[in-house]
């Protein structure tokens, strides 16, 4: 039997005001974490939030607001342990996103079947062979292969922000253009194509405030009609290149997707749809954000920056450390499948357990000084930015090798590049969403 349609088993149900068991720490939460304003607010983070979380409980229940109740969980420790144990903690279960289980929440019905059936929201057996039909595109051989056409596309876009400079929007003109840059080459879009992506990423970047704070029935109906049709063009576009590649497979990632069969049958329609949103979004997204974030600390730490200026082998390392401290995406859902206990705290089965990545990553008890950047720092690889475990990100060696080869021409390029202060950061509590970063070249 193939792929069973995780959408129409998943069961949306609201989550009881109070959890089984008596929390074991009696901190409220310092923020309410399902509120996309809180982050952009507070500069994308909560920093202060997750270290009382961490320092207090870092087992803590979140009361249902905008999203279902769920434990939350903010230290190095845990967050791992949780990562690592998929027999406790299921992503297919509940989904792996906060607003999944309000029965009442507003929702585009073809995004939202579509981001539960998806790789990244499947559990064993039949995550394994999904993902590993994935990997011939994510190994180290393609990515230095993969490496010599972004070198030329970051010289390219460096040419055009040296004539547009010496003041440019660093997303518009580069972030936001690499990444899609390296996802289309491995996906296989057509040059022709690439500008509709990234118009359809703005949509789906504010899909989940615009769903939680408006709703889709709050809206008029001209915004609705055309939220509809963009959600509609960018799935119906990637039907119609799957379909293609199933008749014509080429050398490229959609072409793999395309044509992999699970228990002797091609993935149906609903995985497809689930593929090509995961992606789009985890494969351009997430980069986009690390690349602005990353501009973001070496001006805040321009020893650093020095540093790497003066020891060009440190960059390795630097991009470890400057993942760590942007950790784009804020967090991921499980839903514990049977009773269990994590850090002292029991757990009904059915109850949520949210993963926040930034928490971790600036938990002293692993990162000593975490608020400091530090390019020399020996455990840096050892972030939580991309996961852990079974589900650890796919494209971490292409979103590394796309910020290392960004940054070594940046700064080889324009050594004194810094942020000047202005931007803007769209409202959302799942990724750190970067929509304007204004820089000096120097």
């Amino acid at each position: 039997m193939g792929l069973q349609n995780v959408s129409e088993t998943y069961q949306v149900e609201r989550e009881p005001a109070d959890p089984a068991n008596t929390p074991v720490h009696s901190l409220t939460p310092p923020v309410n974490l399902t509120d996309p304003e809180v982050f952009s607010r507070h500069g994308g983070y909560t920093f202060d939030a997750f270290t009382q979380m961490r320092n207090e409980a870092p087992v803590i229940w979140h009361p249902e607001e905008f999203g279902a109740g769920f434990w939350a969980v903010s230290s190095y420790e845990l967050v791992k342990k949780v990562e690592l144990d998929p027999a406790t903690y299921s992503s297919q279960t509940g989904g792996i996103l906060i607003s999944y289980g309000v029965e009442d929440a507003p929702r585009h019905p073809l995004l939202h079947n579509a981001s539960l059936n998806t790789l990244i929201c499947l559990d064993r057996p039949h995550h394994t062979p999904l993902r590993m039909e994935h990997m011939a595109f994510f190994r180290a051989g393609y990515v230095a292969e993969l490496r010599k056409k972004v070198d030329l596309f970051v010289k390219e876009r460096l040419d055009a922000m040296e004539q547009a400079g010496p003041i440019v929007d660093m997303v518009e003109m580069f972030s936001a253009e690499l990444p899609l840059f390296t996802l289309c080459e491995i996906l296989g879009v057509p040059d022709a194509d690439r500008p509709k992506l990234v118009h359809w990423m703005h949509y789906l970047e504010n899909a989940q405030y615009q769903a939680q704070q408006e709703g889709l029935g709050n809206l008029e109906p001209e915004q609705i009609m055309t939220f509809m049709n963009e959600i509609q063009a960018m799935f119906d576009y990637g039907r119609d290149l799957l379909e293609k590649r199933r008749k014509d497979p080429q050398n490229d990632l959609l072409s793999a997707i395309a044509n992999v069969k699970i228990d002797g049958e091609l993935l149906s329609p609903e995985f497809l749809d689930g593929s090509w949103l995961l992606i789009i979004f985890a494969g351009n997204d997430t980069t986009r954000n690390s690349l602005s974030g990353t501009m973001k600390l070496l001006t805040a730490f321009p020893d650093q920056r020095q540093k790497l200026l003066d020891n060009p082998d440190l960059f390795p390392n630097f991009v470890h450390e400057a993942i760590r401290m942007v950790s784009p995406v804020t967090y991921m859902r499980r839903t514990a499948i049977k009773d269990t206990v994590l850090g002292e705290q029991p757990i009904a089965v059915g109850e949520k357990v949210v993963m926040y990545y930034p928490a971790a990553n600036r938990d002293p008890a692993k990162f000593p000084n975490p608020d400091q950047m530090d390019i020399t720092r020996e455990n840096a690889k050892e972030h939580l930015a991309f996961g852990n475990g079974p589900h650890v990100c796919l494209g971490q060696r292409v979103a590394n090798m796309q910020l290392e080869a960004a940054y070594r021409q940046i700064l080889g390029r324009f050594p004194n590049v810094r942020w000047t202060g202005n931007g803007s950061l769209a409202p959302n509590n799942f990724v750190h969403a970067i929509s304007a970063l204004e820089i000096d070249l120097g």
